[in-house]
């Protein structure tokens, strides 16, 4: 079994643990230390049952906590050349280094796939997570999609996508100009439209879980995400789910085929 939960998803923390076989890794995390215990506790996890953590980018919303919680757990941290040398993060007591190019690599029974997306950062990465013959795919924090980001997703059985804004509420937001450009630009965030579009590259019939994450809280809304998803396929419905910026999702546990 392969399953997945959100801790948090959004601009003022991110976090992603990924179960299978005997392995735990948490993806990103961008919550105090204190917080993020918390946020285990309800899925009655606690930092010691992470094998590893993996790092996607350097933003304080996906990395702000990494550097604590690997010191006190005595934990690895896997991330790219390029966020390491930009990371805030401090030391660290065991750096595993990769490329966005590398090939799969295996931190305990999990396949780790990572792969290269458009983003405001130094060497940004997302990835899939493969167990036995069930794959999870993740992207979020890519102002674009790529046809080698295609590829990396084209088979996954489930996906967490990124569905940050919806055009016509962050260009009346609260946002300033600049801002407002930052996100809405090739390398910022994936919009409720581009989400579709990428969505409809891929084989969606398979998806058992579609998971829409990092939605904004000013420039976006959960109804309009469902509408732009289920515009590609109308028997997605049962299987879009929304995640929340103060977590408390639950598991989202993929079947084997």
């Amino acid at each position: 079994m392969l399953k997945f939960a959100s801790l948090g998803s959004g601009s003022r923390g991110n976090a992603t643990l990924i179960q299978a076989g005997g392995t735990c890794l948490l993806l990103d995390n961008g919550f105090s230390l204190c917080e993020l215990e918390l946020r285990l506790a309800r899925l009655d996890c606690h930092p010691g049952d992470i094998d590893a953590v993996l790092v996607t980018h350097e933003h304080g919303d996906h990395i702000k906590g990494i550097g604590p919680l690997a010191r006190k757990y005595r934990m690895p941290v896997w991330m790219t050349h390029g966020t390491w040398r930009k990371t805030p993060c401090g030391d660290v007591p065991e750096l595993q280094l990769f490329g966005t190019h590398t090939p799969a690599f295996a931190i305990g029974d999990i396949e780790v796939t990572p792969f290269a997306v458009p983003h405001d950062a130094r060497e940004p990465a997302q990835f899939t997570f493969s167990y036995q013959r069930m794959k999870l795919g993740i992207l979020t924090d890519a102002g674009s999609f790529t046809p080698h980001v295609v590829a990396a997703i084209c088979d996954v059985d489930a996906l967490l996508l990124e569905c940050n804004h919806d055009l016509q509420m962050l260009r009346n937001g609260p946002y300033p100009p600049r801002l407002q450009k930052r996100v809405g630009g090739n390398y910022g965030h994936l919009s409720n439209d581009q989400a579709a579009q990428l969505l409809s590259q891929i084989d969606h019939g398979r998806l058992q879980h579609l998971v829409a994450g990092h939605l904004s809280e000013k420039n976006n809304c959960p109804e309009l995400v469902r509408q732009s998803l289920e515009a590609v396929c109308r028997t997605l419905s049962g299987r879009i789910s929304m995640l929340r910026q103060d977590g408390g999702d639950g598991w989202f546990v993929l079947q084997p085929r």
